[in-house]
């Protein structure tokens, strides 16, 4: 059976609760144990002692056995609460608190092992039944005195109490924290319960979320709650993640869209011309004119095609794949003047070229920036007013080298400058007056810059609008 992080987490959490419960109870057994047991020595040692200091003074008007000394113990016997009883030198009791066990216990002898103990100044404190002296065992304290006069044979002093009472208060002392723990203890795992439950429900939903992706769902998220721990941080990537995945999604879709357009109406158009050729519907004085329309067509489709095929590469291209090397940025320029020379020349564009006297050596790869430059200049003569001016302009600054493409034409919106870039833009797609474009070509432009780490900026106003570009110095390291 497959067992879930929850159940997990929440097995190992209480296995650690229950262990450590066992440990401090099977701790505060023993120590609540001995603590009883001390104070309860401590109160018969002391209850001994007065019993020694009083026994000591009465020998010298009487004898141990006398019955002035019996009242005398039973009075200390109800004020303590402990049975006492005295030996004489040969371990045989002469003297008892009890008067009822008083014909019973007289006579008794204490073993000598016990007296022993008791005479060398040992703590004498035993659960024992003193050889039978006791019908039972009990909790015995010893001490020795000897007679007022101080002459004469040592007697012994014997306080004890029943074992059972001890054990009895022990066993309440440790039943109500028995009763209190196991509350605790409940309240621990209930607690334990729900916390690890609300633990594991993020990444349940992260599951489920998951497995809804898988089959192309991309707008569930996972609640965070408000949390700003691991859980929280956690949430918080796997959301940004799933915007992630479904504006890539979008993108794909449109992609899709935008290509099936891109190659639809140029394959209409030359399917229907065609069509119309071969079945007589265009007149044999007009297929002429209708060919040139097929074949600037076909030309258009396969513009298209090389430059989706482009991009694709420059997709696929990884920053450390680039043939980086040194080359003057001017000859990026001049060779894109060089191959836009027949249509400068057709909108009637004038030229100014602004260059450092001496070249400017950048490293990257000088095909992409020529591509780069390329693209920035075809735009730029492709939406330049009939008879302005087109600039290029190359200068350094710091540790870069930047590059500028100008042209006078129609204002770019501001709300349209952070949508040039992508893929199959066109500032009014139903009425583009250009219709070569297939809107990738600053999409490619900005792809090749992000490869080599470098930045482009748009600005557009009063009819003037500036394409910069950056490029590193050779004598400068590239950035990876």
């Amino acid at each position: 059976m497959k067992k879930s992080l929850y159940f997990k987490n929440y097995l190992v959490t209480t296995c650690i609760v229950f262990l450590a419960f066992l440990i401090l109870t099977s701790m505060f057994f023993v120590w609540s144990y001995r603590l009883i047991l001390r104070e309860r020595q401590k109160a018969m040692s002391s209850t001994a002692e007065e019993v020694v200091r009083y026994a000591s003074a009465m020998t010298n008007s009487y004898p141990v056995t006398s019955f002035e000394l019996r009242i005398s113990l039973a009075s200390f016997a109800k004020m303590s609460g402990f049975d006492i009883m005295i030996a004489d030198e040969t371990g045989a009791i002469v003297s008892t608190s009890d008067m009822s066990l008083m014909s019973s216990e007289l006579g008794r002898v204490v073993p000598f092992t016990a007296l022993q103990a008791v005479e060398s100044g040992q703590d004498f404190s035993w659960i024992t039944d003193l050889g039978g002296v006791y019908q039972e065992a009990r909790h015995v304290i010893g001490a020795a005195f000897r007679l007022a006069s101080g002459r004469g044979p040592g007697s012994y002093v014997f306080v004890s109490a029943d074992a059972r009472d001890m054990i009895a208060i022990w066993r309440k002392f440790t039943g109500i924290f028995m009763l209190i723990s196991l509350g605790v203890l409940f309240a621990t795992f209930i607690i334990t319960y729900y916390t690890t439950k609300k633990q594991a429900r993020p990444l349940n939903e992260m599951a489920r979320a998951a497995r809804r992706f898988a089959h192309g769902d991309f707008s569930v998220r996972v609640k965070s709650e408000g949390r700003d721990d691991e859980i929280g941080q956690l949430t918080e990537a796997f959301n940004s993640m799933a915007d992630s995945l479904e504006r890539l999604e979008t993108l794909r879709r449109d992609f899709i869209a935008n290509v099936s357009h891109e190659l639809k109406t140029p394959m209409t158009t030359i399917s229907g011309f065609t069509d119309g050729i071969l079945d007589g519907t265009i007149p044999p004085e007009s297929q002429s004119r209708y060919l040139e329309v097929i074949s600037s067509e076909t030309k258009r489709l396969s513009r298209l095609v090389r430059t989706m095929l482009s991009m694709s590469r420059i997709q696929n291209t990884k920053p450390e794949e680039l043939l980086r090397k040194s080359f003057d940025a001017s000859e990026t320029i001049r060779l894109a003047l060089v191959g836009l020379s027949g249509r400068i020349e057709e909108k009637k564009l004038d030229v100014a070229v602004e260059l450092p006297e001496e070249p400017v050596m950048t490293r990257g790869d000088m095909d992409a920036i020529t591509q780069v430059t390329y693209n920035l200049a075809d735009n730029a003569v492709k939406f330049a007013r009939e008879g302005t001016t087109l600039r290029f302009c190359l200068w350094k600054q710091g540790q870069k080298a930047y590059i500028s493409v100008e042209n006078t034409g129609e204002e770019i919106p501001p709300e349209e400058i952070p949508l040039i870039f992508e893929r199959f833009h066109k500032k009014d797609r139903s009425r583009s007056e250009n219709r070569d474009g297939a809107g990738l070509g600053l999409y490619i432009v900005k792809a090749i810059l992000n490869n080599h780490n470098e930045d482009i900026t748009v600005t557009s106003a009063g009819g003037v609008t500036t394409f910069t570009f950056t490029l590193t110095l050779a004598s400068q390291k590239a950035p990876e």
